[in-house]
């Protein structure tokens, strides 16, 4: 079957376990597009931490600039971008915030330092210095001793984005392969 007969989710999954074998490093990062509240354009890398039918999934700091863009408009792009597969996947579609639990599961999931990481980090706000950030993980690793009790941060949680379009094209030919609207 060609790609162009595909479920765009199975075209996807396709696409994606191809660069998983290929891509040299993270075939799950995507750059996220969001607009602020003065319609200026925001991009920046982050990592699909899972998909299937309902949306794209991704884990943030609720306070970071891009989920303040968020709250103020949910229409965000993705584009994953596949250089050693000469391929790229464009996505756009509204967003939302996770559930707790859902939020709680991946965080649970992650290196106690990671966990830590979260509490500490003021995303997207300026630091006096290293030494600012090194103080609060180490008040957090304090706070928190047990590597398996680590509460997510109320600060701290995932959103999924749920695809309005897919748009796939082979970089190499430019070649359109399908796009697909979702409504």
């Amino acid at each position: 079957m060609s790609d162009k007969n595909l479920n765009p989710f199975i075209l996807f999954q396709n696409w994606f376990e191809s660069a998983s074998e290929k891509e040299i490093n993270d075939p799950n990062a995507m750059c996220l597009s969001t607009v602020d509240n003065n319609n200026c354009p925001h991009s920046r890398m982050v990592l699909l931490k899972g998909y299937d039918e309902s949306g794209f999934r991704f884990f943030t700091n609720y306070e970071s600039n891009k989920s303040i863009d968020i709250e103020q408009n949910k229409n965000v792009a993705l584009n994953f971008h596949w250089k050693s597969l000469q391929r790229q996947i464009r996505i756009e579609g509204l967003i939302d915030k996770l559930n707790s639990d859902e939020s709680d599961e991946y965080y649970n999931s992650r290196h106690y330092m990671s966990r830590i990481g979260a509490w500490a980090s003021d995303q997207s706000r300026p630091l006096k210095n290293r030494e600012e950030l090194e103080k609060k993980i180490e008040m957090y690793k304090e706070k928190y001793p047990d590597e398996n009790n680590v509460p997510r941060p109320p600060h701290w949680g995932g959103f999924v984005v749920k695809p309005k379009n897919l748009n796939f094209g082979k970089i190499c030919h430019t070649v359109f392969i399908k796009e697909i609207f979702l409504n």
